[in-house]
C-alpha cells in the first residue's frame, strides 16, 4: 500500500511526517537562540561601568535605556508570535483552509507586527524629547563647556557667562551633578563623535561647524567618554574622563583653576622650557603658552597621559616623552629620545607635580 494513504493510527502519514520536519526545522534555531540567551544571562552584570548605555547616570542616557529595553521587549513580542503561529500551523491535524491560511497570515504576520511596530515607534517619538532636548540659542544661561576633538585627543574650554575662555584643560571635563551643561562641539581636522554613554547619546564635531550638545549627570562619580566615529590611526586611544561632582565641589575645583600656576618648580620649569616644550603646551603663569598641543596646567590631577592611553604616573609620562608615536600611533607630538634620561625624568616629575 502507498505511504501517502496510510492513516491509520499505527503509521503516520507522509504528509504528517513533512510537517514534523518543518516544525523541527523551523524551532530547532530558536530553542538554540533562546538557550543561548539563558546561557548569557550572567553575562549581563558586565552591562555597568563607567561606559555602559545600560548603567545610565543622567537624564538623557535613562531615554536611551529605556527605549532600548521597550525595542528588546517588542522585538521577543513579535518573535514569541510568530513562533507560536508557525507551531501551531504546522501540528495542526487538519489541512487549512485557504481562507483561514490567509487569516493566519494577515492577523500573525501582519497586523500584530504593525500594532507592535507602531506602538514603539509611538512611544519613541513621546521619549524623544527626554533622549535629546532641545534648548533654544545654543543653552544659553547653561554652564558652557567648548569641547574641540583633535588627532588624537580633546581640547577643553570653559567659558564665562560673557563667552569668553576662563581656562582650558585637556582630556578630562568636569560638571556639577544635577545641572545642565551645554557642550559647544566643533573640529579643526576631521569629523569626530563626541559620546558619553552614561549621560547621553553621541553627536558629531564637524569641521568648519559647531554644534551644541546638552547633558545632565544626576549621579555623582567618574566616567568615559570616547570618539565613536574612526577619524585616524589612533582613533581607539581617543578617550576622555567625567567627573561628575557635588556642587560645591565644582565650585571650589573652578576656582583652584582659575588660579592655578606652574611656576613652583623653578629647576623642571627651566628644562620644560630648555627643550621647547612650550612651543606647544601652556601651562599658566609660566612663559609656556603653546596652543597647538594640550594645556598642561594642573596636568598632575589628571587621570592618564594621551587620552587614556596611559595612566598618569611620572613613569608613565616620562615614557610618553621618550617615543609618542610607539605608544600613539599617527600623534603629531615629536619623539624625545635625544634628551638626556635624566632630563627626561625630571620634566615628568615636574608635569606630574603640577596642580
Amino acid at each position: 500500500m502507498n505511504d501517502d494513504r496510510v492513516t491509520g493510527d499505527s503509521r503516520p502519514t507522509r504528509s504528517q511526517t513533512y510537517f514534523d520536519d518543518v516544525i523541527v526545522r523551523a524551532l530547532l534555531p530558536a530553542a538554540k537562540a533562546v538557550l543561548s540567551l539563558i546561557l548569557l544571562c550572567p553575562l549581563m552584570v558586565s552591562c555597568s561601568g563607567v561606559q555602559s548605555v545600560l548603567d545610565p547616570a543622567g537624564r538623557e542616557a535613562a531615554g536611551v535605556a529605556t527605549l532600548f529595553f521597550a525595542m528588546l521587549i517588542g522585538g521577543a513580542v513579535i518573535w514569541v508570535g510568530v513562533v507560536v503561529l508557525l507551531f501551531y500551523a504546522a501540528r495542526k491535524k487538519n489541512a487549512h483552509s485557504e481562507q483561514g491560511a490567509g487569516r493566519l497570515i494577515l492577523w500573525g504576520g501582519a497586523v500584530m507586527p504593525c500594532i507592535v511596530l507602531g506602538a514603539l515607534l509611538s512611544y519613541a517619538m513621546w521619549l524623544m524629547p527626554n533622549v535629546r532636548p532641545f534648548f533654544s540659542g545654543g543653552g544659553e544661561g547653561l554652564q558652557q563647556i567648548d569641547v574641540t576633538g583633535e588627532q588624537y585627543w580633546w581640547r577643553v574650554r570653559y567659558l564665562d557667562p560673557d563667552g569668553s575662555i576662563a581656562f582650558e584643560t585637556a582630556n578630562e571635563i568636569r560638571m556639577p551633578v544635577g545641572e545642565r551643561v551645554a557642550f559647544q562641539l566643533t573640529s579643526p581636522d576631521v569629523i569626530h563623535s563626541f559620546w558619553i554613554p552614561v549621560l547621553g547619546g553621541k553627536m558629531d564635531m564637524i569641521p568648519g561647524r559647531r554644534n551644541v550638545l546638552t547633558l545632565e549627570g544626576d549621579k555623582p562619580g567618574s566616567y568615559r567618554g570616547v570618539c565613536a566615529e574612526f577619524c585616524g590611526t589612533s582613533h581607539a586611544l581617543m578617550g576622555f574622563t567625567v567627573e561628575v561632582m557635588e556642587k560645591p565641589a565644582y565650585d571650589a575645583w573652578l576656582a583652584s583653576r582659575r588660579s592655578a600656576s606652574g611656576g613652583g618648580d623653578a629647576e623642571g620649569l627651566a628644562l620644560f622650557l630648555k627643550h621647547g616644550c612650550s612651543a606647544c603646551h601652556a601651562i599658566s603663569g609660566t612663559e609656556a603658552r603653546g596652543v597647538i598641543g594640550p594645556d598642561l596646567t594642573a596636568f598632575g590631577e589628571r587621570g592618564s597621559v594621551g587620552a587614556g592611553t596611559l595612566g598618569n604616573s611620572t613613569a608613565d609620562i616620562a615614557r610618553f616623552l621618550r617615543d609618542p608615536a610607539v605608544i600613539k600611533p599617527g600623534v603629531r607630538m615629536p619623539h624625545y629620545n635625544m634628551v638626556p634620561e635624566a632630563e627626561t625624568d625630571r620634566i615628568a616629575q615636574y608635569l606630574k607635580g603640577l596642580r
